[in-house]
């Protein structure tokens, strides 16, 4: 708990720095590209668009569980937090190989950098944010007064994030692979959790999964999303689901710091 603490007030310090090298974070990711931040959008959409397709009204017809809501409204609230933890994911992973010139400096706090990646990816966060509302103004979507609280459900997917972030870059120095391993988990992973198909669906059949599936915290994301954006249902309405997110999630990031914590003074010597 003391190196929460301790972190917490070395972000309150460091804070300029923190948005500075963020946002030059950001800017570096799209050097030399023609179309510059065009392409962060243009993947994940293409993306939306062949989901869509195959389960949509053209693929498997699947139904979405809200009533008089079009699949693709219901897809978009799910992906997009899970384009956001992916990306925050795969860039942490590597990010003491990145800017190992940094972790070599003595007088650098390292435990700033997965802070620094987890900003500038909530950068492009922001714009599938905008992409969302947007889509669901268009769809002639009933505007709800849950609609911003998708910015505590953000807050909940980058602190999931982040408590994973500390382990697999710390990880990551000693052991090259766990890059790809992250890889591969995060594409087993989107299935683990209820994007594209309701859970519903193993009602009778399969209960058992429907359980395992609510033990992925993602759920519990996902869930919020579409709660926020399509239901109007507040997060204190699923009060049990809530306990235990924050709990394991907390638990999970006091560990991951201090794992990354003990491992620190290695670092430089392996990078």
């Amino acid at each position: 708990m003391r190196g929460f603490l301790t972190l917490i007030k070395i972000c309150k310090e460091k804070r300029k720095m923190i948005m500075s090298l963020a946002f030059a974070d950001f800017r570096k990711r799209f050097v030399g590209s023609y179309f510059g931040a065009v392409w962060m959008l243009i993947q994940p959409l293409v993306t939306i668009a062949i989901y869509a397709f195959i389960f949509g009204p053209y693929g498997f017809k699947s139904s979405p569980p809200v009533p008089n809501v079009s699949y693709t409204t219901w897809l978009i609230p799910g992906m997009v937090p899970w384009f956001f933890f992916s990306e925050v994911m795969n860039m942490n992973t590597g990010i003491l190989q990145e800017y190992q010139y940094l972790v070599k400096k003595v007088v650098f706090p390292i435990e700033l950098l997965p802070i620094i990646k987890l900003i500038s990816c909530s950068l492009v966060h922001l714009f599938f944010l905008l992409v969302m509302f947007l889509f669901a103004l268009f769809s002639r979507e009933p505007i709800l007064i849950t609609w911003p609280q998708v910015f505590f459900y953000s807050f909940a997917t980058a602190f999931y994030a982040l408590a994973l972030s500390f382990f697999t870059s710390a990880v990551s120095v000693f052991f090259k692979d766990m890059q790809q391993i992250v890889g591969i988990v995060l594409q087993f992973g989107i299935w683990m959790t209820p994007i594209m198909y309701d859970e519903t669906l193993f009602t009778g059949k399969a209960p058992i999964v429907k359980w395992i599936l609510k033990i992925n915290p993602m759920y519990y994301i996902v869930a919020g999303y579409r709660d926020s954006m399509l239901t109007g249902h507040w997060f204190f309405e699923r009060p049990g689901l809530s306990l235990y997110f924050w709990g394991v999630t907390t638990v999970m990031f006091l560990f991951s710091l201090r794992f990354f914590r003990s491992l620190r003074p290695h670092f430089s010597d392996v990078l």
